[in-house]
């Protein structure tokens, strides 16, 4: 079958939550992806807790896994701040949580592609999807939902991927047994900060955030763990101590932070490919997950509806993706600009260690409500 009702463009969170939900309204679904499942990604793995009444809905049963309701956050010189995180989240690698929704999706009849899209078009009310072979398909609605950056954001002439993008993104796997169950841990060093937690095999998630300029002071990623991330000794001891499950870290470059639109050319962005949350702040995968409802649920609108207008469609999307993660981001990227900063970060963490309400309010405001399911 080359038409459908929906195609969606990257089989990750977003994507593969988008097409679960639409195969539980009876439209017809592709999703292309260009990796087979199961596989790694680079990614904090930490999933706050709002999503799971949503999950539920759609038929995920998760995995036992690892709790989490504390935070511990360093700076480079071992300065420490400690807090309780009010709705928690819990542990899971993307290689099994992509994977799971993978089997859920085409459990439903979704259609899963192992191709690469290389452009989307827009004419006369629907879509054409082509891939590297030429062949293409058609649809009534795209979701875009191929991640942080891809060639398809040049085609589409996105305002955001003109801009320099200074960031790099290095994770692997990590077997320490001592790490705690219930903690997920941000800790600073020069130029960047990296994030540690458990996942559901019980390898602690090691995923971290440089600059380019202070990471290409260094020949590597081992010679840039030992003299930049050790200085931390919070990080210095982890290292020292834990044994590396990867073969080599995974690594993704070219990270942008800047604003993107919800809606490009008609396609409904979802997941990192609307807007990137700053990792410190631990909700990019729920917003993922949320995003991916709004989406579906405002398709499923305009065909149950009769066909309204699509640009009612679509500005009533970005309103609501606006509402719900508009004041997310932007506190993320305040909280890194301090986090970065030796002597804002210092002053910081001395207001915050005796203002246990002002932490509080921080999670909160980078985090959502339980995401509510009808």
């Amino acid at each position: 079958m080359d038409n459908f009702d929906v195609i969606i463009v990257g089989g990750g969170l977003a994507g593969l939550t988008a097409a679960i939900h639409l195969k539980r309204e009876n439209y017809n679904v592709a999703v292309f992806e260009s990796k087979p499942y199961p596989h790694h990604k680079v990614c904090g793995e930490y999933v706050s807790n709002e999503v799971i009444p949503y999950l539920e809905f759609l038929g995920i049963s998760l995995p036992q896994t690892f709790q989490i309701n504390e935070m511990l956050l360093s700076l480079e010189k071992g300065k420490v701040l400690k807090a309780k995180l009010p709705m928690g989240g819990f542990g899971l690698s993307r290689y099994t949580f992509d994977h799971l929704l993978y089997q859920r999706a085409m459990g439903l009849g979704a259609i899963v592609f192992t191709k690469s899209v290389t452009s989307i078009s827009y004419e006369k009310d629907n879509f054409r999807v082509g891939i590297e072979s030429g062949k293409e398909y058609t649809s009534k609605f795209v979701i875009g939902a191929y991640g942080k950056r891809g060639v398809l954001d040049k085609d589409l002439k996105r305002h955001f991927i003109q801009k320099k993008s200074p960031w790099l993104a290095v994770k692997a796997h990590y077997k320490l047994d001592s790490f705690p169950d219930n903690l997920v841990a941000i800790h600073n060093f020069r130029g960047g900060y990296g994030g540690l937690s458990k996942t559901e095999s019980g390898a602690v998630n090691f995923c971290y955030l440089v600059t380019y300029d202070s990471f290409k002071r260094e020949k590597d990623i081992d010679g840039f763990n030992q003299n930049i991330i050790a200085r931390n000794p919070y990080l210095g001891k982890f290292l020292n101590d834990a044994e590396i499950l990867f073969e080599q870290p995974l690594t993704i470059g070219q990270i942008s932070f800047h604003k993107k639109k919800p809606v490009e050319n008609h396609i409904i962005m979802c997941g990192d490919t609307a807007g990137l949350i700053h990792p410190l702040c631990g909700n990019g995968m729920a917003m993922a997950i949320h995003s991916a409802k709004i989406a579906s649920e405002s398709i499923h609108a305009y065909f149950k509806n009769g066909f309204q207008n699509r640009l009612q469609l679509e500005r009533d999307y970005e309103i609501q993706w606006q509402h719900m993660f508009a004041k997310r981001l932007w506190m993320g990227r305040q909280l890194q600009a301090v986090l970065l900063n030796p002597r804002l970060s210092n002053l910081a963490m001395g207001i915050l260690a005796n203002s246990p309400y002002i932490v509080n309010k921080l999670i909160k405001d980078t985090h959502g409500q339980i995401i509510q399911c009808s």
